[in-house]
């Protein structure tokens, strides 16, 4: 018999890959507005979770358009991406206070300000927008619960394919396939992540009830105009990539962190191997085109 997961944000851009992947082992429950349930109302959250036998939640549902966030940091704890992040979190956190369940919590790397050449688990949080805020409010609650969970720190999720979104990799090959030229970031840094990877780290971290903070990243961080370079190459792209600084890149748009990059050695050390965004790219290829 499989084991019952209980999921928020199973419909997404991450969520359905590790449903896919993980289907054979595992059953995954959604409990999202596709199926009638609103994470910001409470009783419908514990009416839906009462109901079903699985003792893990993998909380993934969330607001993460840095920019929609941003436009609404005005309104402070009346806003949308407050509801969904913080107050959607809060109720998945006493639902299963009350029912005995365990949380996985999927963060973000924006949690951090971006000033240290890397991250590690252990380093403070110190987020520069309100996207990134109102995860770090969302990851002190969870903390605090007081029940067994996991943190997981996501950070720019790419796969091969998911239609209804189009993750960064995606986006930039067809913008080349429509002729449009790419715009690519020189000093900005990032650490790329194959979703496969992340599915997989899911696996271990349900199988042995682990608990903590993990950075479920990719092995490689490098700028944006190195990640275009890459996808060019491996995709063997004919098109024209213009360099642009962070000044002009988000102007009028919400602040990011300048240098993300995560390191995944805690993970890794259980034996997950997250691929380096070249690894990550090919075996892209490889399954759009086996």
């Amino acid at each position: 018999m499989k084991t019952q997961i209980i999921g928020t944000g199973l419909s997404g851009l991450i969520g359905t890959r590790i449903a896919e992947l993980l289907g054979d082992k595992y059953e995954f429950i959604d409990i999202s507005l596709s199926t009638g349930v609103d994470i910001t109302i409470f009783d419908q959250v514990i009416d839906s979770i009462n109901r079903l036998p699985g003792k893990t939640i993998l909380h993934m549902a969330a607001k993460t358009d840095v920019d929609g966030c941003e436009d609404e940091k005005i309104l402070g704890e009346e806003s949308q991406s407050w509801t969904v992040n913080v107050v959607g979190t809060q109720n998945i956190i006493e639902a299963a206070k009350r029912l005995g369940k365990r949380i996985i919590y999927i963060s973000t790397d924006f949690v951090f300000d971006g000033t240290k050449e890397f991250y590690n688990e252990d380093d403070q949080p110190n987020p520069v927008n309100w996207y990134g805020y109102t995860k770090y409010e969302a990851e002190l609650h969870v903390i605090a619960s007081g029940l067994d969970y996991c943190i997981v720190r996501l950070a720019y999720p790419y796969r091969a394919y998911f239609p209804p979104k189009l993750d960064f990799v995606r986006r930039i090959i067809e913008k080349v396939k429509k002729g449009e030229k790419i715009m690519a970031l020189t000093d900005h840094v990032f650490t790329p992540t194959f979703i496969d990877d992340i599915a997989f780290a899911m696996d271990l971290l349900l199988e042995k009830d682990l608990t903590g903070i993990f950075h479920i990243v990719g092995s490689q961080f490098l700028s944006p105009s190195e990640a275009s370079d890459s996808i060019f190459k491996i995709f063997k792209l004919k098109g024209d990539i213009e360099t642009i600084k962070r000044a002009d890149y988000f102007k009028d748009r919400a602040f990011r962190p300048c240098r993300l990059a995560l390191k995944n050695d805690k993970i890794t050390k259980l034996g997950i191997k997250m691929s380096k965004f070249t690894e990550g790219l090919q075996e892209i290829r490889r399954q759009i085109s086996p």
